[in-house]
């Protein structure tokens, strides 16, 4: 059903857009992000250098921690690693530029000489040019390119491709009082009116990733229905990454777990955006996901192998 919605939107958005078309755009081949083929899923690490992110905030902030935090991500199975250093936390004040770059061009230029992709998590357009320049190669921005008037041209002179995020509001007022007609069709719609923009100065659709936005400016029924109905997104032609880990809406539906205590609500969560069609997963949380990933790919392989299952001598360490 879901798919079906993907695309009547895409016909509608498109203003009679060919039947063919529409379906060449949800189902094509999405392009290699940062050197890394989309063909299976890839898992980003979250790193903070922050003192007041809302699950790990202070932990990282002194370079060194914070470089050798993600190195150990990497070691888990992260594929890319996402450096931020202010936090967009419900609530959360503005950081100042210089204050950011002071925090996050030491952690980014340290795992990048080390070989890993890193993305910086920045809605500044100063800063997605020094990030890059230090070593970054994706921008992933929570605003979609719109909190800074300058980010469209300052994403298109860096060549990186750009996570476009939506967010209902500001980070200090989003969870307000969230409201959507329809939160999945919305959201399509604003992503597609940034994706537009971004077009319209020269910055292709293959180099742009979509994040419907999980926790920014939504409900916990808003979060529950963007998981649900996770592959409309694909009728906008681009990628699709998912951010769910740790987030509070998983505390509310369980016994309003702390954000430490929400590991399995986040592999429910990726698990369900997985079998949705996302590409990627933003995670704090590597080596379980890594781990829930594999599971989930050996079943899919089974699935689609069609080949019936012979419990026995057949099967590796099948005793245990």
């Amino acid at each position: 059903a879901a798919q079906d919605r993907a695309f009547d939107w895409a016909l509608r958005r498109g203003h009679g857009e060919s039947v063919k078309a529409a379906l060449h755009r949800i189902t094509a081949e999405r392009d290699p992000l940062a050197g890394l083929p989309l063909d299976r899923p890839r898992i980003m690490g979250i790193v903070n250098v922050t003192p007041d992110s809302f699950s790990d905030g202070g932990k990282h902030l002194d370079p060194a921690a914070a470089i050798a935090h993600g190195l150990a991500l990497r070691d888990d199975g992260a594929e890319i690693l996402d450096v931020g250093g202010e936090s967009t936390r419900p609530g959360a004040e503005p950081v100042p530029e210089s204050e950011e770059l002071r925090r996050i061009l030491p952690v980014i230029a340290g795992l990048a000489d080390a070989g890993v992709p890193v993305s910086v998590d920045t809605r500044h357009a100063g800063v997605m040019r020094e990030a890059v320049a230090a070593g970054a190669r994706i921008i992933n921005d929570v605003t979609a390119l719109a909190g800074d008037p300058d980010s469209i041209a300052a994403a298109q002179e860096t060549g990186a491709p750009i996570v476009l995020m939506h967010m209902q509001g500001r980070p200090q007022t989003m969870q307000a009082a969230p409201r959507y007609d329809d939160p999945v069709l919305d959201i399509l719609d604003v992503l597609e009116d940034r994706i537009a923009a971004c077009e319209a100065a020269d910055l292709p659709r293959s180099r742009l990733v979509v994040d419907p936005g999980i926790g920014f400016g939504k409900t916990v029924a808003h979060n529950a229905a963007l998981l649900g109905r996770l592959s409309a997104f694909h009728a906008l032609g681009c990628a699709v990454l998912i951010g769910a880990s740790r987030k509070s809406f998983i505390g509310r539906l369980d016994r309003d777990a702390p954000a430490g205590g929400r590991l399995p609500g986040s592999l429910a969560a990726a698990l369900a955006a997985l079998g949705q069609g996302a590409q990627i997963l933003r995670v704090h949380d590597a080596a379980a996901t890594r781990q829930a990933i594999a599971i989930w790919q050996a079943v899919q392989d089974e699935t689609r192998s069609g080949d019936s299952i012979v419990i026995g001598d057949s099967l590796p360490n099948s005793a245990n």
